[in-house]
């Protein structure tokens, strides 16, 4: 029966699917990710297009401007709605993938909202994406639940828990297992969305709340109308009021910081906030002025908020987002704990806390942490500088932010050691990747696919313009492959030569090297690896 309702309904398993998760799959749920698809993807693809050719206009060596036609949207006195009343407060957020035990503790951590991760922190293995829906309803159900024969541990939800939010996947992924009219790819963001918003919104308006989104990878404000009209068909489709889903969307791309207020007036009925995504955003400061002459970022460490050209996006941010009158969400602190040393474990803590206190300082409502155990050490600095549940009151007219100040080249080295790191970080996130998990504790930081994207993308730059590294050698094709070399040989001497025949390694490292080598960069190192999940 259900073959013939698929292809009946223009909609078929790729060949590889072995389990078609009918309680999320189920033919009305189908029926609407068809509509979606009918309605939406043409004009995905197109918009996709658009950053390829705004891409050759960087490729000539010019940087983005504040649009000309756009002046009276920048200019004009205009707020959006009221904040809902469970999002007035998100002074910390707790970020992670959509798997059981994370979905549980993090609604149990004590943060004021979860961010559900669809995206970066997973991998969007079939499995991963449709028990994330699983996860995801039963959580807003209150009946998720998971018992740990290993530890004897039984994990449940507390009476009192965060609000959840959800991040689908970006406009630029496709999802490969489902396939409708002709074999068309479906897309991530429209099948994650449609499948959380389908079985979730009745349960959410029952419970007084509604389905809240984190809207990510935006480069143009006309992507963010495509997300508007997508919200609204939605509503309409599911009879409920226009304006019932909510966005924050993610400033992560360099092209989007020249167009916060038109991001904020297309997505006017239902944006309550933008959030500084600061890793990803230094991926694609990278990306976009790659082919610009002399235009070299040092190592990546050295790219931290107090770098001008990410500390003048971070009070734009906080000043756009006040004036129209919804939240300015900081960014991430990936520390985790570290367990065994407690002097690495006090300075790893010590600059979390310098980081939010430097936001709340700033002016940001809210801000993002990785991991339970800094929920705490975020909220004692919000709650000691943010009397009220938000900083709504925050101007910040007294920065002016221009052009050159978003661009600005940041200063600072670039050594053997920085080369290491992004090749070694860049080889074990990826294979951890390839292996289905999206969130990846690395060298006591918990790192998602944006680390791994500046990686790979900091060594490609360094290669392809031949830097000088601090010591005064040459990066070039030779030194290249012998760092590789060398870090290989000791990923082998870590995880033993028998580990490595039976894990993803050798399939990570043929990835990372083919990127770093390739004459044109890839876009994302998730589109070709998405084919090995």
């Amino acid at each position: 029966m259900q073959n013939t309702l698929l292809k009946s309904a223009k909609l078929k398993f790729s060949k590889n699917v072995e389990d078609h998760y009918p309680d999320i799959l189920s033919p009305d749920a189908l029926t609407f990710l068809i509509a979606l698809h009918e309605r939406f993807n043409s004009e995905r693809l197109v918009l996709l297009e658009k950053r390829v050719q705004q891409q050759t206009i960087f490729d000539e060596g010019k940087f983005p401007e504040f649009s000309r036609e756009t002046t009276h949207i920048r200019n004009n006195e205009w707020t959006v709605g009221n904040l809902p009343k469970d999002l007035q407060d998100r002074r910390v957020e707790i970020t992670g993938p959509v798997d059981r035990k994370m979905i549980i503790n993090a609604l149990n951590s004590g943060a004021k909202t979860f961010m559900a991760d669809l995206e970066d922190s997973n991998a969007p293995t079939w499995k991963n994406t449709m028990e994330g829906q699983q996860n995801l309803r039963d959580a807003n159900t209150k009946s998720i639940s998971l018992v740990d024969k290993k530890r004897n541990k039984t994990y449940a939800l507390n009476q009192e828990t965060a609000v959840l939010m959800v991040r689908p996947r970006g406009l630029h992924l496709n999802e490969r297992h489902l396939l409708i009219n002709d074999d068309e790819e479906a897309s991530g963001s429209l099948v994650d969305f449609g499948l959380y918003v389908f079985h979730n919104t009745t349960t959410l308006l029952n419970n007084q709340t509604a389905p809240y989104f984190y809207l990510p990878k935006l480069e143009h404000s006309l992507e963010a109308r495509w997300w508007n009209d997508v919200f609204t068909f939605a509503q309409d489709y599911l009879e409920v009021p226009k304006g019932t889903f909510k966005a924050t969307v993610l400033i992560e791309t360099i092209t989007a910081s020249f167009q916060l207020d038109e991001i904020i007036y297309e997505l006017k009925d239902h944006i309550v906030g933008l959030n500084c995504g600061r890793w990803d955003y230094i991926f694609s400061y990278i990306k976009k002025f790659r082919n610009h002459p002399n235009f070299i970022v040092p190592n990546r460490d050295q790219v931290t908020m107090t770098t001008p050209f990410m500390d003048a996006y971070s009070k734009l941010v906080i000043q756009r987002c006040h004036k129209r009158g919804i939240l300015a969400i900081g960014g991430m602190a990936a520390q985790i704990p570290i367990k065994n040393d407690e002097r690495a474990n006090s300075a790893a803590l010590e600059k979390v806390r310098k980081d939010k206190e430097r936001e709340v300082k700033n002016g940001h409502d809210g801000t993002w942490v990785a991991h339970p155990g800094l929920v705490a050490v975020a909220m004692q600095k919000f709650d000691k500088h943010m009397s009220g549940p938000n900083q709504l009151h925050v101007s910040r007219n007294d920065v002016n932010i221009t052009a050159q100040d978003l661009v600005e080249l940041p200063l600072g080295t670039i050594s053997e050691t920085g080369v290491r790191k992004n090749i070694n970080v860049g080889i074990l996130y990826t294979e951890a990747w390839l292996r289905g998990y999206g969130a990846v504790a690395l060298y006591n930081l918990m790192e998602d696919a944006a680390t791994a994207e500046i990686s790979r993308t900091q060594v490609w730059q360094w290669l392809k313009n031949e830097v000088t590294l601090e010591d005064g050698r040459t990066f070039n094709l030779e030194l290249y492959k012998e760092l590789l070399d060398d870090e290989v040989e000791k990923i082998i001497r870590e995880f033993g030569s028998d580990h490595m025949k039976s894990s993803k390694f050798q399939l990570a490292i043929d990835l990372f090297d083919n990127l770093v080598q390739s004459e044109d960069f890839e876009e994302f190192l998730t589109l070709p690896a998405y084919q090995y999940l």
